[in-house]
């Protein structure tokens, strides 16, 4: 199992590295299990479940397919009204933090049944933690950390971040808060995102592990692009992202609106592969209005995110950008932005019954009670969106959405869904929405919009796209060759019992 000294540190990440070792390695059949997660990038499995996208990285490092018994509670904050807590793949309520955890034993008992389900199909599993075990609040409440530890009989790996500062107090403090019983759980630290010379540190690790009985077996460099998503937003506080971020050969900018409830951002991922291309995530003017594409991004609380984004005068920048030209997507939450209203009666978001839209589309969104959580096979006619030239079809994404969104007017569908059966988003001048997350995962469709940007600007298309899913497989296989260089493995093995 690997926990963390907090949230950010790194566990997701080492995790889906050591599935991949695992795994390819050492020939297991392995799958990840977090019990618990917070996150608002979430996944949705074959058969319409949602998790945390974490898992859904850690799996495909593993070589599997994701299942919600991977990850059977998430949590989706959604401002004051609590967070949506997500059970076995299904929405159960919106509920605040106590309310939760008067209800532990329900979890639990979805926790407990995930890892009967997950242990009787897999010969090996690498379990992750969440926040800190050392929540000394909460430690009669948790079902993510000790409380798995202890049910699953997992050695604990403890995590470091050295880059925040006070790296020893951490792991010191974290064991030092525990029980003697789930102190003795933790087998050894990992010290991540060091920078500098190596030789200054290992005193101090030679210090932690005297005065705790832990070794520090291993210290990970700072890296500042490994090429694969990230757990939470903590990766937004990089505005420039991209191997084109910085570069002469940045030849497009695209510009992410931050909101503050932002969800699923990894559907901007594969744009930082691209070498042609500068990603942007702001919300200063001068971006929003100096940019080649906008994309609204999704949101877990689509009418606050909206109402921050008026009260900062947004929406007139915004739309003095599509004045000006430039194109907009707007995904998810930010397809429901564009319309004329969006109504949410049963309060199911906010407080606010109805809000004007920015009415860029002639669209209007209810939200009920009904979450639509389903992968999808979607295609496109030629010239049906702005700046996409070519048909495309056998499109592949999932939808994660609150609510329904009905056309009028002079809009036409972005997509068709499931052979004639089902229409999706809107089209109206240079701007269309889509509920599709992962529509940019498609290589040609990305390329093709590239290319019409580029196009725009007088610039020669690229023919050959870059293929997403291969390069995040390189970059698995990157993280798990990083791991393998800086930890020892032979005492990994053997506390795997391998």
């Amino acid at each position: 199992m690997i926990q963390g000294t907090g949230s950010g540190v790194g566990k997701s990440l080492i995790a889906a590295g050591l599935c991949r070792i695992f795994a390819k390695d050492m020939g297991l059949a392995v799958a990840p299990f977090k019990a618990q997660n917070m996150a608002l990038n979430s996944f949705v499995t074959a058969d319409g479940g949602e998790i945390g996208t974490a898992q859904a990285t850690q799996a495909a490092a593993a070589g599997i397919a994701p299942s919600v018994y991977m990850n059977p509670i998430l949590l989706k904050a959604s401002g004051e009204s609590g967070s949506q807590v997500i059970v076995l793949g299904k929405v159960a309520k919106t509920m605040q933090a106590a309310e939760f955890y008067a209800n532990k034993e329900i979890f639990w008992g979805a926790v407990t049944h995930a890892w009967d389900e997950l242990s009787a199909a897999y010969e090996f599993i690498v379990i992750e933690g969440a926040g800190s075990p050392a929540e000394i609040n909460l430690m009669d409440r948790e079902i993510v950390n000790m409380a798995v530890a202890r049910h699953t009989g997992s050695p604990v790996i403890l995590v470091g971040d050295i880059d925040r500062g006070g790296v020893f107090a951490s792991l010191y403090g974290t064991a030092a808060l525990l029980n003697d019983e789930d102190a003795r759980l933790i087998k050894a630290f990992i010290i991540n995102k060091f920078r500098g010379d190596i030789n200054i540190l290992l005193p101090g690790n030679k210090l932690i592990e005297d005065r705790t009985g832990i070794p520090v077996i291993g210290v990970l460099p700072y890296v500042t692009d490994m090429g694969l998503p990230e757990e939470d937003g903590l990766v937004l506080d990089t505005r420039a992202k991209g191997r084109a971020a910085g570069s002469s050969h940045a030849s497009i900018k695209i510009t992410v609106l931050r909101h503050k409830y932002i969800s699923n951002f990894t559907d901007f991922q594969p744009f930082q592969y691209e070498q042609d291309v500068e990603l942007v995530i702001s919300r200063r003017p001068e971006d929003i209005i100096n940019t080649d594409l906008i994309i609204i991004p999704g949101s877990k609380n689509t009418i606050a995110d909206l109402t921050i984004l008026r009260e900062a005068g947004l929406d007139k920048i915004i739309k003095q950008a599509v004045n000006k030209g430039i194109p907009l997507i707007g995904l998810c939450g930010g397809y429901q932005m564009l319309g004329r209203t969006i109504e949410d009666p049963m309060r199911i978001e906010s407080a606010e019954v109805k809000v004007p839209g920015l009415c860029l589309l002639d669209t209007a969104t209810v939200f009920n009670e009904t979450k639509t959580t389903r992968q999808v096979i979607a295609e496109t006619a030629a010239g049906q969106i702005p700046y996409v030239k070519n048909a495309h079809s056998a499109l592949t994404g999932y939808e994660i959405h609150m609510g329904q969104t009905a056309g009028a007017g002079t809009d036409t569908p972005a997509f068709v869904i499931g052979g004639n059966q089902d229409n999706d988003g809107a089209v109206k001048n240079g701007v269309w929405g889509t509920y599709i997350h992962g529509i940019f995962d498609n290589d040609a469709f990305r390329r093709d919009l590239i290319n019409g940007l580029r196009q725009r600007k007088g610039l020669p298309p690229l023919e050959t796209p870059v293929i997403y899913a291969a390069e995040k497989d390189a970059a698995i296989d990157r993280l798990a060759e990083l791991l393998k260089s800086n930890l020892n493995m032979d005492f990994i093995y053997a506390l795997a019992g391998l």
